[in-house]
């Protein structure tokens, strides 16, 4: 009993390990998956944060559209209000994902806390907990960036004012984070403008913590998954040791049964994520299309402070896009490494009945599970070239219209 016990303590502790900052970020903006057995007031409590996390994004978002449409007038302006608001509107779409795929992600995690019971032998532990640790530290360096280069950002814009001069009177303008259409609510004096100002870098908060929560899903899930493939890769290799044949098949069985379990979650995590990497693909093109514009054109007019922070969203977003783009390339060449395992196994020394097994395995690995953008796109490293070219050749055009 004791033993058991143990096994249990343990297994609980690398599964909370491995989801720990998974559950950080999703549970402040409530799309932690949540059991039915919890109690009505917390069900509430939920829907309300969700209300309210729709609501600070609608907040930010919706002002800013009549904004561009019906309030500015200058070109450039309105060029420099769309990166911003493409950004919440981005984070909106993805957060609507979020709470659309709940119980599929609920389940995956169920599927992640079941291997780790499995997990009955320390050097399968170990792997398994190799890859959670690199998991935890792709979700933990996409937080610090991309919180870290949007926190500069809003910060840079509230100590920056618009100083204007109207007659003999000098007038400062704060600045928002995202523009603000000023014929429902005039937000350019206080104490609207304060109050406006918070509500949107609550409602930037809200954004980023979407965008940090699927990319440390991803990165997670993915190598939770690797790391079942590797166990699988190091079954195979054990396979050829065993001299009884019962025990072979016992063991080739197992083998099967764990590559597949780790197909199935790959397909359920290619299933939560295609229409956010198809949301991020286009929108990271487009938006580290705007933010090299800003930087390039508004060298001379924006302070220093302004300037840096643009690059450093614009490395927060890099590095966003090619973790989506990384982990995709690593599903694809994890599948792939099963079946070069299992052929290159000394297969020729089991018998007859095994060997007909390990063609299966092989056959089976031949179809890849890929991780794609709306079933469009392979998220993959030549795809994160692709939208660096992209977005390089979408600025020149753009520079070429406006200068």
């Amino acid at each position: 009993m004791k033993r058991a016990s143990d096994s249990s303590v343990v297994y609980k502790r690398d599964s909370d390990y491995s989801l720990q900052l998974n559950r950080w970020f999703l549970k402040p903006i409530g799309a932690w998956p949540e059991l039915s057995t919890h109690s009505t007031t917390r069900n509430i409590l939920i829907n309300v944060l969700r209300i309210m996390c729709h609501s600070l994004i609608a907040f930010a978002v919706i002002p800013s559209i009549l904004y561009i449409f019906f309030e500015e007038k200058d070109f450039r302006l309105k060029l420099k209000a769309i990166g911003p608001t493409s950004h919440c509107l981005m984070g909106g779409i993805n957060y609507c994902s979020l709470l659309y795929h709940n119980n599929r992600i609920g389940r995956s995690i169920e599927h992640m806390e079941l291997d780790w019971r499995l997990a009955n032998k320390e050097h399968n532990r170990k792997m398994m907990l190799r890859n959670a640790r690199v998991g935890r530290v792709i979700a933990g360096v996409c937080a610090l960036i991309m919180q870290g280069g949007v926190f500069c950002y809003n910060l840079a814009r509230g100590l920056s004012p618009i100083i204007m001069t109207i007659g003999n009177e000098t007038i400062t303008i704060g600045r928002l984070p995202c523009p603000s259409f000023n014929k429902i609510v005039d937000t350019r004096f206080s104490p609207v403008y304060e109050v406006v100002l918070v509500l949107q870098c609550l409602s930037i908060v809200v954004v980023n913590n979407v965008t940090v929560s699927a990319c440390g899903l991803a990165a997670v899930f993915t190598m939770h998954a690797c790391g079942q493939l590797n166990v699988v890769i190091l079954r195979l290799e054990e396979l050829v040791d065993e001299k009884r044949e019962v025990l072979q098949s016992l063991k080739l069985m197992d083998i099967v049964e764990r590559h597949l379990r780790a197909l199935k979650f790959l397909s359920r995590m290619e299933a939560i994520m295609r229409q956010i990497c198809f949301v991020e693909l286009v929108g990271s093109t487009f938006n580290l299309c705007m933010l090299g514009y800003y930087t390039i054109t508004e060298w001379q007019e924006e302070s220093i402070n302004t300037i840096i922070t643009y690059v450093m969203v614009l490395t927060g977003m890099m590095f966003n896009i090619f973790i989506f783009c990384f982990i995709g390339e690593l599903v694809t060449e994890q599948c792939k490494k099963v079946g070069e395992a299992a052929y290159m196994t000394n297969w020729y020394y089991l018998p007859h009945k095994t060997v007909l097994g390990l063609i299966l395995i092989i056959l089976r690995s031949k179809t890849v599970i890929k991780i794609t953008a709306g079933k469009i796109f392979h998220m993959s490293i030549p795809t994160f070239g692709v939208v660096i070219r992209t977005s390089v050749t979408y600025l020149n055009m753009l520079r070429a219209l406006t200068m």
